[in-house]
């Protein structure tokens, strides 16, 4: 009986210690900012105004209401180059479930250009300077580093975010939870 009573005090000090520990985990994450800064770079992101590569500047706000996959990259980037096949197969498969895939490069319009010409790309691309790195790090990637990708909702809710390149595997597995039936 000793040792029964004994292993329930210590499974209830583990749950109380990890419950405390997992709030003093999101204490520390408010404090440093990090829940605003997402916010503050939801927000900018969803009030850019990007040219796309025939320089006819496109609003990101023309699709709300859509499941929202931005996908920061360059043509430079290896990683990005390579994920590129598998976001234009997501974006046929699942437009009909209302999903909008759009690329942000952090490069010049003619090398997109260029690219999506050569691999018939069937999403929009913008073209965004260097100083997007900064709405990458505000949206969650610290490091800056691409490719990355971001989910929102169709009422402009951060969903979730992905850093590195993905196959037809990994982006559906990103994508799943959040597509219509």
């Amino acid at each position: 009986m000793k040792t029964s009573r004994r292993r329930l005090l210590l499974f209830g000090l583990a749950v109380i210690t990890a419950a405390a520990g997992g709030f003093g985990v999101q204490q520390w994450l408010r404090a440093r900012g990090v829940g605003s800064k997402r916010a503050t770079g939801m927000s900018t992101l969803l009030a850019l105004n990007l040219p796309d590569a025939t320089g006819k500047p496109q609003p990101v706000s023309q699709w709300r209401g859509r499941l929202l996959l931005i996908n920061f990259w360059a043509t430079w980037c290896a990683p990005c180059r390579e994920e590129v096949p598998a976001l234009i197969r997501s974006q046929q498969a699942y437009a009909a479930k209302n999903l909008q895939t759009v690329g942000i490069s952090i490069d010049s319009a003619d090398k997109v250009a260029e690219f999506a010409a050569k691999l018939k790309i069937n999403y929009p691309l913008l073209i965004a300077g260097l100083e997007s790195i900064d709405l990458v790090r505000e949206l969650g990637n610290p490091a800056g580093a691409l490719p990355y990708s971001v989910l929102i909702s169709p009422d402009s809710e951060f969903l979730a975010s992905h850093l590195g390149g993905m196959n037809d595997q990994t982006l559906a597995a990103f994508l799943r939870p959040y597509l219509k039936a």
